[in-house]
């Protein structure tokens, strides 16, 4: 006999051996084609930001979302050539309210990641970094150990 069990938000259904063999009656509901937060991802059709979209992990919705999106869509729209550069006051507002609940939105502090600066430049090669090589008009740069002969 198969029976149902709620924990907290869960719903926890269990089935029998016999509930699985059975066909199945569950009728599908023909999706939407006109529902514009399906499977769309993060910019809708038209050009609006789904705020639905799980790829945003819920910042839309938390204690800052209200800054979140006001940043967010200021970079959406920016038309400037750098694109976002209109938009520091809206993300500098969004930062001290994430500030404002660490436990929410941790800062990841990472001091192996490259800081983007000159010490973390590659070393360009030079030819001076490869043995030299002779050429046949040419005699090698060797001196003769006097002692050797």
């Amino acid at each position: 006999m198969s029976y149902c069990k709620q924990e907290g938000k869960d719903r926890i259904i269990f089935v029998t051996k016999e509930d699985h063999e059975a066909p199945s009656n569950a009728e599908l509901i023909e999706e939407d084609p006109n529902d514009p937060y399906e499977d769309h991802g993060l910019i809708l059709p038209n050009g609006d930001i789904n705020w639905n979209c799980p790829c945003l992990g819920g910042m839309a919705s938390g204690p800052c979302g209200e800054q979140f999106k006001d940043a967010f869509s200021c970079f959406h729209y920016s038309k400037e050539e750098l694109k976002g550069s209109d938009c520091v006051e809206n993300f500098r507002s969004m930062q001290e309210c994430m500030q404002k609940y660490p436990e929410l939105y941790p800062q990841e502090d990472d001091d192996s990641a490259p800081s983007g600066g000159a010490d973390n430049a590659p070393i360009a090669s030079t030819s001076t970094d490869s043995p030299p090589t002779s050429s046949p008009d040419s005699t090698p740069a060797t001196t003769k150990n006097p002692a050797a002969s």
